[in-house]
């Protein structure tokens, strides 16, 4: 009778206990993914970057400094000539989602030449405004961007020009 009794619990108990654990440490749940989809950003540019009209020191070289305010000026003080030609810096403007970031990436040191047929001028020292990341608090805004124009001793004269890139991306 022991013996039936030991094994009659011994049952129950294996029973019990495969029950118990089969149970105890199951449990599932629905989790939620999403994504939201953004408005690219767009650039365009509303004003070329001018320079101005430039006579060049016969002797020696020289280097012309445009700002993000459209403001120009010479390593040696000479050189610029007034009206003419328009002096402006560069101007994007910029569009995408409201409330989000974005970062600016300008042209490097070597990156940028003008042209006027077989001559040649160097642009570098690219500087924005702003300076290098922005918010696009609704939805819209510019960028301003200035340069450093390499004129040569004797620079050939000619209307030189050339393309540059300013990458955005959301931050």
């Amino acid at each position: 009778m022991l013996k039936h009794r030991l094994s009659t619990t011994l049952i129950a108990t294996a029973i019990g206990l495969g029950a118990f654990t089969m149970n105890a440490g199951a449990a599932s749940i629905t989790g939620t993914a999403n994504a939201k989809i953004l408005a690219p950003l767009a650039i365009t540019e509303t004003t070329e970057m001018g320079f101005g009209d430039i006579s060049p020191d016969l002797l020696s070289a020289t280097t012309v400094v445009l700002t993000t305010g459209g403001v120009r000026s010479s390593s040696d003080g000479a050189g610029l000539v007034p009206g003419g030609t328009a002096v402006a810096a560069g101007i994007f403007a910029l569009s995408g989602a409201g409330n989000l970031a974005y970062a600016i990436t300008l042209p490097g040191d070597t990156d940028v030449t003008l042209t006027s047929g077989a001559d040649s001028m160097a642009v570098d020292t690219f500087i924005s405004s702003p300076v290098g990341t922005g918010a696009l608090n609704t939805g819209a805004g510019n960028i301003n961007v200035g340069a450093t124009l390499k004129v040569g001793a004797d620079q050939a004269t000619g209307t030189y020009a050339g393309a540059y890139t300013v990458i955005v991306e959301y931050n």
